[in-house]
């Protein structure tokens, strides 16, 4: 049976969400960063995941997202050079992303 992309996308954003509140409430090491901009990058985190979810040609699994202070950094591993300008595409069109750094690397050869 193959999983709802959508229902699989709502609970990721949700849980994202989750965690970016949970994460901030017990947190000390904020830094300089504000609880809002803390929350900014968990939604955006989350946002680029589902993105990613819903995506056909992107592996969620495979590709990590990171974002502080609205840079998002992707980083894992692509099946081919398309999915990882895939990736950088989808992470670049969620609001909120001033810049997307693309440290996706290539799955060695079998």
């Amino acid at each position: 049976m193959r999983p709802n992309r959508k229902l699989l996308a709502a609970a990721l954003l949700g849980v994202g969400l989750a965690a970016g509140t949970l994460s901030i409430t017990g947190c000390t090491h904020l830094g300089d960063k504000t609880v809002g901009a803390t929350l900014d990058d968990a939604t955006i985190k989350a946002k680029v995941k589902v993105k990613f979810i819903e995506d056909k040609t992107v592996s969620a699994l495979n590709i990590k997202v990171d974002s502080y202070n609205g840079v998002v950094q992707l980083s894992g591993f692509a099946n081919s050079p398309e999915e990882a300008r895939r990736a950088e595409q989808l992470a670049r069109e969620v609001s909120g992303v001033k810049v997307v750094k693309n440290d996706i690397r290539l799955k060695p050869a079998a």
